[in-house]
């Protein structure tokens, strides 16, 4: 009997040839909508704009041979260029980092990456915040903006903090030049005239080659128009930093600082782009691939590169199936960075920033920042004050201070929980907190309590106070904790409630636990001697277990 098909064997070749066609669309698709986007991301870090082409090529290798995602592409990113720029900026200034450090920034991105994702570290992924990731992006969105108005009008910039080039562009606004800015405001119209109408036009492409063919049919340069210049050809450069350990130990905060960004932003592509066949997210194997692209961008003498969402959004909406998408358009832009350099002489560098523009228009999330504000005046506090951070302060301490932000609004919703007393509901054993128009029963002598979050140091203190305070005004014979919504307990908290049993048996009254549910709080509860001191006899899988068992009436029946 022959043996069964593989399911490739089982594919009909047809099959794969349309598939192998959508690749290679997706992937000329992903090309035109690239191109231009590397070289204003580029220029946006003060490189030449073929480095841009060579950081794509050098990411999108590495991440094919080891990430997971079949649709995710990795190249230069307006997201953590402002970062790097402005930190390595501060250093340079410092007299701390030497010419080159750029590379030797993506070589530690990159190992920082692969280790964060052998070791599984996904969940740091989540360190941020909605509010506080959308102020951040919002914040990186002024800082791409004001770095590309000088280009968009045609006049001087200058200054790596905000104000120094919020004054450049006022000593410059006498000499704006107008078609500059004609040809910027043009671009950033066409750009998002095609993505609104017709998204899988590469709108900008068509901009720049129209911006282009206008300078060189109405030759604009001898009006004041500038342009890239003829760009360098070949092949990177592949020469190692030479850079010694106290160069790499001034690096390491701020490769911390965008590998963290990298994660978050590779997170949140692996699972909004999913696979075609519908598979889970690998979201740790795609952190050592997009370690593996920042290895490969270092060694080619480029700068730290990071998972890309439009481009991504790209290749799912053009087709691509695998990462042959990507694959293709890195051969495109390799032969285009190698051969094509004058091609590129003649493009208009306002052209570039009405792109760039587009860019930080569409990573500000309006719609999302407007649901906050509406519904939230805190959560609305941590977007404002996020983007103000990033804004003004150097990029990377922005960063440290949205990841704060974040987590102290995380223990400040932790801290804000207090003991909640529950009722039963008439005619069934359900207990439950009390809620408005719906009538509750108490039990006499019996006081019921939950705790609707992880109890811990940071509201310890709250919930001890909370149940002492509840206990001294009722002095019920049994005292019950629904344990249902605790997740987790620590000593701190271990020890606040040995002390409500201890008060509770002063008073001569009777400590159970009820509905431990989660497998790290009843854990918590046998190490830390909470069982042992109440008896095991004392934890019931229910509350009105323990009621009928403990309560003073014992065999109470539920009407």
């Amino acid at each position: 009997m022959p043996p069964a098909p593989t399911p490739d064997e089982n594919a009909s070749a047809p099959g794969r040839a349309g598939a192998f066609g959508r690749d290679l669309l997706a992937g000329l698709t992903l090309a035109a909508i690239t191109i231009p986007e590397q070289m204003a991301t580029a220029r946006l870090g003060g490189f030449e704009p073929q480095v841009g082409f060579y950081a794509f090529v050098a990411a999108t290798l590495g991440f094919v041979v080891f990430g997971a995602s079949r649709l995710l592409t990795a190249g230069a990113d307006s997201t953590i260029t402002p970062i790097f720029v402005s930190g390595l900026a501060a250093l340079a200034a410092g007299g701390a980092i030497p010419a080159g450090s750029a590379t030797l920034l993506a070589l530690l991105v990159g190992s920082t990456l692969i280790v964060a994702g052998l070791l599984r570290l996904g969940w740091i992924a989540d360190l941020l915040s909605v509010p506080v990731l959308t102020g951040f992006l919002a914040g990186i969105a002024v800082h791409i903006a004001v770095s590309q108005l000088p280009g968009l009008l045609g006049i001087p910039g200058g200054g790596h903090h905000i104000a120094d080039q919020f004054a450049a562009l006022w000593r410059g606004l006498g000499g704006i030049n107008p078609i500059s800015l004609a040809i910027g405001v043009a671009t950033l119209a066409l750009v998002n005239l095609c993505e609104r109408h017709a998204p899988r036009v590469p709108g900008a492409l068509l901009a720049l080659a129209g911006a282009t063919a206008a300078v060189v049919l109405f030759r604009l340069e001898t009006h004041g128009v500038a342009v890239l210049g003829a760009l360098p050809t070949g092949w990177p450069s592949f020469a190692p930093p030479e850079l010694d350990w106290a160069d790499i130990r001034s690096l390491v905060p701020l490769a911390l600082v965008i590998a963290l960004v990298v994660m978050m932003q590779t997170a949140t592509v692996s699972r909004s782009f999913r696979d075609p066949d519908g598979a889970e997210p690998k979201v740790d194997r795609d952190f050592i691939g997009l370690g593996t692209a920042n290895l490969f961008a270092g060694l080619a003498s480029t700068f730290p590169v990071n998972a890309s969402p439009p481009r991504t959004a790209v290749v799912a909406e053009s087709g691509g199936r695998s990462q042959l998408a990507a694959a293709t358009a890195a051969l495109i832009v390799l032969a285009l960075a190698v051969a094509g350099g004058s091609l590129l002489a003649q493009v208009p560098v306002a052209a570039l920033a009405g792109v760039l523009l587009f860019v930080a228009q569409r990573i500000v999330r309006v719609e999302v920042i407007r649901r906050i504000a509406g519904q939230s005046r805190s959560e609305f506090a941590l977007v404002v004050l996020t983007a103000i951070a990033i804004v003004w302060l150097p990029v990377e301490t922005g960063v440290a201070v949205g990841i704060g932000l974040s987590l102290l609004h995380g223990v400040w919703m932790t801290t804000r929980s207090e003991p909640i007393e529950q009722l039963r509901i008439p005619g069934t054993t359900i207990w439950w907190p009390p809620e408005p128009g719906h009538q509750g029963e108490q039990v006499d002598g019996v006081l019921v309590i939950a705790f609707p979050a992880p109890l811990l140091f940071a509201n310890a203190e709250i919930f001890r106070r909370g149940v002492l305070a509840l206990l001294a005004e009722r002095r019920p014979t049994l005292l019950v904790l629904d344990a249902g919504g605790i997740p987790a307990i620590d000593y701190t908290a271990a020890q606040g409630l040995l002390a409500v049993a201890a008060a509770c048996r002063t008073q001569g009254g009777t400590f159970a636990i009820a509905r431990a549910e989660s497998v790290r709080a009843l854990q918590a509860l046998r190490d830390f001697g909470v069982t042992a001191e109440i008896g095991a006899e004392h934890v019931f899988h229910s509350v009105e277990e323990a009621v009928r068992a403990l309560g003073p009436m014992r065999a109470a029946s539920v009407s």
